[in-house]
């Protein structure tokens, strides 16, 4: 009963755990504090920015539910294994994993060393491999719930270039383009299971990480050319996206990637081309 007056509520992830990698700040904090909205208790991970992460513990606890910080560096596998124990340990299983954690190294392709090529790698794509396992590993070692439908959720954080090309980004774009095929795969696999895999792929979201694309003017008259909604997107954008894809509302669709971009995956310079 009282899950089902949560859900009235508006509060469709009610009494779920979830692990948001990369949550101290941008997307990652705003897929976090949706989930608390929606009722979910949060572990929220970081690998820097520690006061970001727990700003983002107070703003949940105050929406109602749990929430902890923890650090761990995505890419390193026995820092992983720790963060999921110790979400394990405070929320007694995990329902939920967002792969969000990722990076940028920017460089033109024959300036490129394999040093920054790796660190790309290992963070945005690598990371969400492990994490995705771990993941697996604990929706069977917890067994069915009655929370949700599904036996887990899973849901990659990709980007638009995973299908637009980005130069001078060659070790970020084949990332996220290693990441919707390992998602696809990963999906197909584990569907029989009850798990669900699918991915968000944000276009153009005011965050740190991209001030200098939209933080004067000028710049931010340059990026709309490529966004036909004419908006920037913003971290809740994401989170309300994110949400619709962890809970029982998505309960058959599995193995997809929905494109959060304003149109920008439209091809915008075609428009007055037809």
């Amino acid at each position: 009963m009282e899950r089902q007056t949560r859900a009235t509520d508006h509060r469709p992830l009610w009494g779920q755990k979830a692990l948001v990698t990369g949550a101290s700040s941008g997307i990652g904090r705003g897929v976090a504090l949706a989930f608390g909205r929606a009722g979910a208790d949060v572990a929220v991970n970081w690998s820097s920015g520690e006061q970001g992460a727990l700003e983002t513990v107070r703003e949940l606890e105050a929406l109602g539910v749990q929430a902890l910080a923890v650090r761990a560096d995505v890419s390193e596998e026995a820092q992983l294994l720790a963060m999921f124990a110790a979400a394990r340990d405070r929320f007694g299983c995990l329902d939920i994993l967002v792969n969000n954690a990722g990076m940028q190294r920017d460089a033109s392709f024959a300036e490129l060393t394999v040093e920054t090529w790796n660190k790309v790698l290992g963070v945005n794509l690598t990371g969400q491999f492990l994490c995705a396992r771990e993941a697996i590993r604990e929706f069977k070692r917890r067994g069915p719930s009655d929370l949700s439908r599904a036996l887990g959720k899973i849901v990659c954080v990709s980007s638009v270039h995973d299908v637009i090309p980005w130069a001078g980004h060659a070790n970020y774009a084949a990332s996220k383009g290693g990441v919707a095929m390992l998602m696809k795969t990963l999906a197909q696999e584990v569907a029989p299971l009850r798990i669900r895999v699918n991915s968000v792929s944000p276009g153009a979201i005011r965050t740190p990480i991209n001030k200098e694309a939209w933080g004067t003017p000028d710049a931010y008259a340059q990026l709309m050319r490529l966004v036909p909604i004419k908006r920037i997107g913003e971290p809740d954008d994401i989170g309300r996206a994110v949400v619709f894809l962890a809970s029982d509302d998505a309960d058959y669709i599995t193995g997809a990637t929905l494109y959060v971009d304003g149109g920008m995956t439209l091809y915008p310079g075609f428009e007055a081309n037809g």
